[in-house]
């Protein structure tokens, strides 16, 4: 039967064609974004005993109250700021999936969303599946800082909604207080709403702090912020999320929510529930990534790889031009993974019109062997 896409220009998505490559060049996979190493056996242990328990049936659809009570007094802990369990946290399958959600809940054919690229993959099919349109603003390496004039210029009618992620994937940068406080007065001045997806938010290095949106009065009050439990716990694959929102917010985006999933898996509900209550599970994770980072960092320069600040999430970004200039980053990341066995992410792939730039990004979330020993391999570029 005769269709007419949606999603026209959307294909394979960048990270399902590393990774595939990786699979078949048996190289290192440092493409996709997940840990290859095992999560914290407590929290294993819990989501067997939660599935033994008979906790196996539909949860609440706005999430089981025992684990929405934990995320509130984790913010409480964590920011200072009062948030209802009941009334302003919704628990979601994933995080992708509150991204969707809330730009489903706020956009309306012909509206218009503002992006910063390099933005995540998931935003602008997200906003087009909607009828509306992508306004795309570019960041540029070396520190992606975000000219805010810019922004404010790209303001229409039309405009409804900002898309920030923060700390950013890919750039890996991370907003200042200023930043939130020119984002705050753009969006009051417009009467704007805000879509802060946060997942990295316990990823922060060098002694920096993560600024949320949620910890920003006038940022609160018209915000959706959207976490992952998949990024904190290390269980990318359990697609566990969570979206902090003000009650009328939070009120509308349960209509959109109810029918796309309904409910989210019960089991692992309740192991999150229970793991949440201990804080160190989640306040080491800064010390417990940036060791990682910075194992793999003079492996990368050794190979002769020029490093970006990486202030913020599980990647590392690295400028390529003394290697091989005549390629574009596509073509490296492809050279890269078939020659050297060694995958990465072209960075190319986050931006509507990309750069001039040749940088590619490397993910160390995984075993300090897997990372000791992509080392070992990148060492043979400068053999």
């Amino acid at each position: 039967m005769p269709i007419q896409s949606k999603l026209p220009a959307v294909g394979t998505t960048i990270f399902t064609v590393m990774s595939a490559l990786a699979t078949e060049h048996g190289a290192i996979n440092l493409s996709q974004g997940f840990p290859d190493y095992p999560c914290d056996a407590d929290l294993l242990g819990a989501l067997g005993e939660a599935a033994q328990q008979g906790f196996n049936q539909y949860a609440p659809m706005a999430g089981l109250p025992a684990l929405r009570q934990a995320i509130a007094a984790k913010l409480l802990a964590q920011h200072s700021i009062s948030v209802h369990p009941d009334v302003e946290i919704t628990v979601t399958a994933g995080a992708t999936q509150a991204l969707f959600t809330a730009i489903a809940t706020v956009l309306h054919a012909g509206d218009e969303a503002i992006l910063l690229d390099p933005s995540y993959d998931s935003y602008a099919p997200s906003i087009l599946a909607q009828g509306g349109r992508p306004v795309h603003i570019p960041l540029y390496a070396p520190d992606f800082a975000v000219d805010w004039s810019r922004v404010e210029a790209a303001v229409t009618p039309r405009t409804r909604l900002i898309l920030i992620n923060n700390p950013n994937n890919p750039a890996t940068s991370i907003f200042s207080p200023e930043d939130l406080d020119a984002l705050a007065a753009i969006a009051e001045r417009h009467d704007l709403l805000v879509l802060a997806d946060e997942v990295y938010e316990h990823l922060v290095y060098d002694g920096q702090s993560h600024q949320s949106v949620l910890a920003h009065p006038a940022l609160r009050a018209r915000s959706f912020a959207v976490y992952s439990f998949g990024k904190t716990f290390h269980a990318t694959g359990w697609k566990v999320g969570y979206c902090v929102a003000p009650r009328e917010l939070t009120a509308e985006f349960r209509k959109i929510h109810q029918f796309l999933v309904f409910a989210v898996n019960t089991p692992a509900q309740h192991a999150l529930a229970a793991h949440l209550t201990k804080p160190d599970t989640w306040q080491g994770l800064p010390e417990f990534f940036q060791k990682k980072r910075d194992l793999l960092a003079p492996g990368l320069q050794a190979a002769g790889f020029r490093l970006l600040p990486s202030q913020g999430t599980y990647f590392q970004l690295a400028e390529y031009s003394a290697l091989r200039p005549d390629l574009d980053d596509v073509a490296f990341a492809r050279w890269l993974t078939i020659e050297y066995g060694v995958a990465s992410i072209p960075v190319s792939a986050f931006y509507q019109a990309p750069p001039t730039q040749k940088i590619v990004r490397f993910c160390f979330a995984k075993q300090e062997t897997t990372l000791l020993a992509a080392s070992e391999r990148l060492a043979k570029l400068r053999a």
